[in-house]
């Protein structure tokens, strides 16, 4: 039949054996039917005329309401799972934004990290070489000091000896000879040596 879904079942066959048994029933009782003033064909035509009405309301009301309840609900159920899609989406896409800015929260802190480790091997590098400057110093100022040290001693003794000789000279130029000076001259300047 026109107008029906695929599948649909037509309601006429199943009400065909009703109209029937109406009518044989109307025939058999006539007292019944004559007593309410009752005729038969016009209760076949009412019967008829119900079934028309109601397959005219089944094929144009009720079943393109149902055909419209169906892809209303089929569009729901398309609709909540694409929300379900779109919610899944969403959570994979907040999972993959704290991915990455946990990535980027510890490339920060691993780059803050070597910026301090750098910091202080640069420290410790200045440090080191102060100390190693300070401590060259130190050696050339000592190794200085002891230079010094060493030619005042050699000056001193010097002068020292010049002094013990010219004072020697000086006591014993009146009364010792010049062989005997010479002598005395010549072991003080090897004591003045010794030392």
């Amino acid at each position: 039949m026109p107008g029906l879904a695929p599948g649909a079942v037509s309601p006429f066959p199943a009400m065909l054996p009703i109209l029937l048994a109406v009518t044989e029933a109307a025939h058999e009782s006539g007292g019944i039917a004559e007593q309410f003033g009752l005729e038969p064909k016009y209760v076949i035509m009412q019967v008829i005329s119900f079934l028309i009405l109601s397959g005219v309301l089944y094929f144009f009301g009720i079943k393109p309401t149902i055909t419209t309840m169906e892809e209303r609900n089929r569009k729901i159920s398309d609709g909540l799972k694409h929300a379900e899609e779109t919610a899944a989406r969403l959570a994979a896409a907040q999972t993959e934004s704290a991915a990455i800015i946990k990535a980027a929260q510890l490339d920060a802190q691993k780059a803050i990290e070597e910026a301090r480790k750098a910091a202080k091997e640069f420290g410790d590098k200045q440090q080191a070489e102060a100390v190693s400057r300070a401590a060259d110093m130190l050696t050339k100022a000592q190794q200085a000091i002891e230079l010094e040290h060493k030619k005042m001693l050699e000056q001193a003794r010097g002068e020292i000896a010049r002094l013990v000789v010219k004072t020697t000279e000086q006591v014993l130029a009146k009364k010792l000879s010049d062989a005997d000076r010479a002598a005395y001259n010549d072991s003080a300047a090897k004591e003045l040596a010794s030392l």
